[in-house]
């Protein structure tokens, strides 16, 4: 009897050490959750929310209410501009509309320099940077890269005309001005749908870019090549070609000239002759 009973005291100790065991894993699981919880919560960005587009929007498009969406955006990293109303971007006190004045895409928050205000002239001078000047180039199928070019677009322009004097005048074409923004192609400053063959392209560029455009165009013909959306490769500013270059011509070398031994002479009269005498130069 003394046995059996012994046997239950061991057992029931040993029931209770596990018990206490598994009771201390459990406390330690709990305590390790409770850890990683407070941990998130510290990790946890503050968020604000702000107005995005729905969908993408081009230059000229009218801005509409089904045109936004709230989503909430990390105050840490608040665009400058960005709209937290409704009402801020569609006032209640008109019904005239906004106007996108730069390619906006999808989910990209709107921002207030990118679009008008209500009822506000979406003009061509909205496009052009602090300090840049609208300047108009005159091109054709060849010149104009056959009618692809599109607002937003960079080209590289190349001027074509003569130069040197005499017998040495010959054509080059150089380029002159590298990765120039168009922002407007003929009276279009929006997308245009489909190869257009354009009369005129406007770019933007600094004063003194206009100034030597200006004189590039009175002298020559200038030729626009597209720039690849992704190319940010610098190019050089002295590439120049002229005919001989083209053509694998060696320039002649010139015969020398021999210049002719100066004389002075003097006239006089022997009688009734009159004759020339040689008498010493002097310069």
């Amino acid at each position: 009897m003394r046995m059996i009973f012994g046997l239950v005291l061991l057992v029931g100790i040993a029931l209770a050490g596990g018990a206490v065991y598994l009771a201390k894993g459990q406390i330690g699981q709990y305590k390790n959750a409770i850890a990683r919880a407070e941990a998130a919560k510290q990790q946890i960005i503050a968020t604000e929310k702000i107005f995005v587009v729905t969908r993408k929007l081009e230059y000229g498009e009218k801005l509409t209410k089904d045109d936004v969406r709230v989503v909430d955006f990390p105050k840490a990293a608040l665009p400058e501009g960005h709209f937290t109303e409704l009402a801020a971007i569609f006032p209640e006190n008109t019904d005239k509309p906004r106007i996108v004045l730069r390619p906006i895409e999808k989910d990209e928050a709107l921002l207030d320099i990118k679009v008008t205000k209500p009822g506000e002239d979406a003009g061509l001078t909205s496009r052009l940077e602090r300090g840049m000047r609208a300047f108009a180039i005159s091109v054709d199928v060849s010149s104009g890269v056959s009618g692809f070019l599109r607002p937003g677009d960079r080209v590289d322009v190349y001027w074509t005309g003569r130069v040197g004097n005499g017998q040495s005048r010959q054509e080059v074409t150089k380029l002159i001005e590298s990765s120039v923004p168009l922002i407007a192609v003929d009276q279009s400053s929006g997308s245009v749908e489909g190869a257009r063959i354009a009369r005129t392209v406007t770019v933007a560029v600094d004063p003194n870019q206009v100034a030597s455009l200006a004189q590039a165009q009175s002298t020559g013909r200038l030729s626009l090549s597209l720039v690849g959306a992704g190319d940010d490769i610098e190019i050089a500013s002295n590439i120049e070609v002229n005919q001989q270059d083209l053509l694998g011509i060696e320039e002649e070398a010139q015969a020398p000239v021999i210049a002719k031994e100066k004389v002075c002479t003097i006239r006089t009269r022997r009688g009734a002759e009159v004759v020339n005498l040689p008498i010493p130069c002097t310069n």
